[in-house]
Order: structure tokens, then sequence, then C-alpha cells
């Protein structure tokens, strides 16, 4: 919507409501233009007009809107009849009653809104194994909660400036988490796992050497420094041996 088509409208409402640009001046009302013909930029102008016209028609109080009423009519004529909660979760429960067996083509049939709070066949066919009782309580309860919730904030995303809903598009982008790499295989696991093992024996058998040497140099007598040579000779073929399975 362009700011002469936002000037149309503008007139439109002054005819309908005297009083809707009394007592400002000139500067008053071409800032009061610009920030209408902004809120409404990525609108269709008739869409804009219609909506006007239908606010002016069924109003019974004779006070000017404000751009939070029009686009609520806006919304309105475009968006058609919404499901209530109810309605909403007698859908899911008609899913429900074949979920067990026919999960995959009853979750197909659902609207996109409520797909997404379910969130995927192998709900339905979790709900499907509940007993009767738990289904139509508890679990009804939370999801007409959530239908609630979620209707009220798709409501009020519908209602946004396009250069608001593609700043939080942006926004979103930024701050998704990223993707995850695949899943190890059995084979890479038990090969990763093997690799610390090896690091760890040659770990071991480095400490052990030093310890050895480190007596040695106390130059110790007799039989214990026999038993300490023999000790770290030993070490030191364990050593090679973990060096040579670790490829170094």
């Amino acid at each position: 919507m362009t700011l002469e088509e936002m000037g149309v409208i503008m007139d439109i409402l002054t005819a309908a409501y005297p009083n809707f640009h009394k007592a400002k001046s000139d500067e008053d009302i071409d800032k009061a233009t610009d920030l209408w013909a902004a809120m409404f930029a990525g609108d269709d102008a008739r869409l804009v007009a219609a909506a006007v016209k239908a606010f002016i028609a069924a109003d019974e109080k004779g006070f000017p809107p404000h751009i939070g009423a029009i686009k609520a009519k806006m919304a309105a004529l475009t968006r058609g009849e919404e499901l209530t909660e109810y309605e909403a979760w007698n859908l899911v429960r008609d899913a429900v009653s074949n979920g067990y067996y026919g999960a995959s083509e009853e979750f197909a049939k659902l609207p996109v809104i409520l797909q997404r709070l379910v969130g995927s066949a192998n709900q339905l066919r979790t709900w499907a194994a509940m007993e009767s009782s738990e289904l139509n309580t508890v679990v009804a309860s939370n999801f007409m909660r959530s239908y609630r919730a979620r209707s009220a904030h798709e409501r009020e995303h519908e209602l946004l400036p396009e250069d608001v809903k593609s700043f939080m598009g942006e926004l979103a982008g930024r701050m998704s988490m990223p993707e995850l790499p695949p899943p190890l295989s059995e084979r890479d696991v038990n090969e990763r796992r093997n690799a610390i093992a090896r690091e760890l024996e040659l770990a071991e058998a480095e400490s052990k050497l030093k310890w050895a040497q480190s007596r040695l140099l106390g130059a110790p007598d007799g039989e214990e420094a026999a038993e300490l040579s023999d000790l770290a000779e030993r070490v030191k073929g364990a050593l090679q041996t973990a060096k040579a399975k670790i490829g170094g």
C-alpha cells in the first residue's frame, strides 16, 4: 500500500468521523498518515479499504478506529471462521480413534495448526493406546489450552507489519540451533573406545617407566636394583607395544 493510497483511506475515515483529525495541525496529520502507511505498507490497498468500510458499517459507538482495529478486521475478512478449541479437539479425537493403525493417514488429514500441536503421527498412536478417561480429560485439557495459546499467537503474528515479520524471521534464523552431526555408527563408537583405551594404556606405561627410572637414579643396591632394572625393561617393552597399537 502506497502513501497516496493511505491518503484516500484517511479521507474516508475523516468523512465518516469528522473528529478524526480535529484540532490537529497539518504536520500532525501528515505524521499520522505516514504512520498508518508504514503499518499497512505490505497490505493490499483494496483489503485495507474493505476493512475500513466493514468497521464503519458495524460501528455502533461512533469512535474512529485505531490501527489495531483495522488490522483485526482485515484478519477477520481473510481468515474466515476459526475453529473453536472444542472443534479442534473433536478433529484430533476423531483422528485418534483410528490412530493406532492409521496414524500417518489421520495425521495428514489434520489442518496444519493441529499438526503442529499434535507433533507427529506417533503421538496419535500413543494417544490411541491410552485409556479413554485419561484421553478425554488430561490430554483434552492440555491440548485445548495449547490450541488457545497457539491461535492467539498466530492471530497476533498475522497483524504484524511485513517489515516486522521479516525482522522476526531473521532473528529466528540467527537463533536457530546448528544442525547436529549424524549419530556415530556402532563401528565408529567401538573404534573410538578402543583408541581411548590404547591411549590410556600408553599413558600408564609411560608413568611406570618414569617411576622405575627415577628409582634407578637413586642408585639402589643389590636385589632391588636388579628388580627395578628388570621392571624398567618390561615397561619399555609394554610402552613400545602400546605405541605400536596407536600407530606411534
